[in-house]
């Protein structure tokens, strides 16, 4: 479907006291549209780096980002807001829903920080996330009143709100038990077919098998790239 990000000698520094560690060293990588990809690698390997700063969460100390076409390694922070609220989307292994919210509070809140913000374009928005993800029954609960599954389950929900180009999964399934993980990972494969980007970030090899690419990650670089 074409490239959606291209990445070139990207780095990432971090000054601990007189120690310099090197999160990211040199990556090269390119992702298209539409694919799923699992980046795997040991604690320290540099993959969760790499996720916040292709998610706009951080920047690099060097290198180049391309994203649908937009140099974007060294925008400002508001830019970058701008980026994480229009064309990224996350779901965290801890699911992050706010408790004293409703689901369709949840799901909704990610559209409240745009510029063309209207509540019944937002609220109908969440109504179909949630419908896509069968959770359209659950409106009015709040997350503690949902399994681990059915929150996981709002948390993609509220990702995809915003219909964004690439879908961040950090250790998506580590707190579910395996019938709900084939369900959370059967929905992160669904939205390929939008042209949405899937990116799972793991230690998981079952989870990572799961995805059309895997990206092996140590010390800061890519140690292997291999689709399957």
């Amino acid at each position: 479907m074409g490239s959606l990000v291209a990445i070139r000698g990207l780095h990432k520094a971090y000054h601990m006291g007189d120690e310099t560690v090197h999160a990211l060293d040199g990556v090269d990588l390119d992702f298209d549209r539409g694919e799923y990809i699992a980046i795997l690698g040991p604690s320290g390997s540099g993959k969760s780096t790499l996720m916040h700063i292709l998610g706009f969460m951080d920047q690099p100390t060097s290198g180049s980002i391309i994203f649908e076409g937009e140099e974007v390694s060294s925008l400002g922070a508001d830019r970058r807001a701008w980026y994480r609220s229009n064309r990224v989307g996350f779901v965290f292994q801890s699911f992050n829903l706010l408790p004293r919210l409703t689901v369709l509070e949840n799901v909704a809140l990610p559209l409240l920080y745009r510029e063309d913000s209207d509540r019944e374009a937002n609220e109908a928005a969440a109504k179909h996330a949630l419908e896509r993800v069968g959770m359209l029954h659950r409106l009015e609960h709040r997350p503690s009143q949902l399994s681990g599954g059915e929150r996981q389950r709002v948390a993609i929900a509220r990702a995809i709100v915003g219909k964004p180009s690439i879908v961040f999964a950090d250790e998506p399934t580590g707190n579910l038990d395996v019938k709900n993980v084939d369900r959370i990972l059967d929905l992160l494969g669904s939205l390929l077919a939008e042209g949405i980007t899937v990116i799972v970030v793991t230690h998981d090899l079952g989870v990572a098998a799961r995805a059309r690419r895997i990206i092996t990650m140590r010390a800061g670089k890519v140690q292997e790239d291999r689709r399957q």
